[in-house]
């Protein structure tokens, strides 16, 4: 398995990202992130899964595969990473949510959520939180409060695990996109987010 790796300054952790469904590691949300995430001393491994990896070497779109196939390639990505840094794993929507099934693996210490599916949009009744009802790793969810993955209202009625932190980026959607009107910016949002990050893994340390 490949990784992209961004080098922080005296790292104190490492962070182990999964892209979202339809965008691969090279996606705006995914570089971003990692930049913000190493200027606050964060080491930050990417890696494509399969599907993604073929889709861009042979410029065509492809869906993603099955969870299984996901879930071994995440474990492949995680053997992949040989830092002796404390290591998180997490991912932007779809990578967050196989992540989150995934932080049971013996060297990870916690999962973070960028965006986590809820639910399909539309479809608020297909949850998909029964593995976040159970015991385990701490995991940290941020979430727009307009994500139609599972909103603000929605998701503060889940009863899940009290191991489970769900944080909101103000009027953010699905990448954390606020509208014009709210008064914050993306970048705003991208800050917050990538500072909720950083309190949550030294809290763990």
């Amino acid at each position: 398995m490949m990784l992209l790796t961004s080098k922080a300054e005296q790292p104190v952790a490492a962070l182990l990202l999964a892209h979202g469904a339809g965008a691969g590691m090279h996606s705006e949300f995914m570089q971003q992130l990692a930049q913000l995430l190493c200027g606050q001393g964060i080491r930050v491994h990417r890696f494509n899964f399969t599907y993604m990896q073929r889709s861009e070497t042979e410029c065509k779109r492809r869906p993603p595969e099955r969870l299984p196939k996901l879930s071994a390639d995440f474990i492949s990505a995680i053997a992949s990473v040989t830092d002796d840094l404390p290591l998180f794993i997490g991912g932007k929507s779809m990578g967050g949510r196989v992540a989150s099934m995934l932080e049971e693996q013996q060297k990870v210490r916690g999962c973070l959520c960028y965006g986590y599916p809820f639910h399909p949009p539309g479809k608020p009744d297909k949850l998909r939180t029964e593995h976040l009802l159970k015991d385990g790793k701490p995991v940290l969810i941020l979430q727009g409060e307009r994500d139609p993955f599972g909103n603000r209202a929605e998701s503060e009625s889940y009863p899940l695990h009290q191991r489970v932190r769900r944080v909101y980026v103000p009027d953010g959607e699905h990448s954390f996109k606020p509208r014009k009107a709210s008064g914050v910016s993306l970048a705003q949002n991208m800050d917050f987010a990538a500072q909720q990050s950083v309190e949550f893994i030294k809290e763990q340390l």
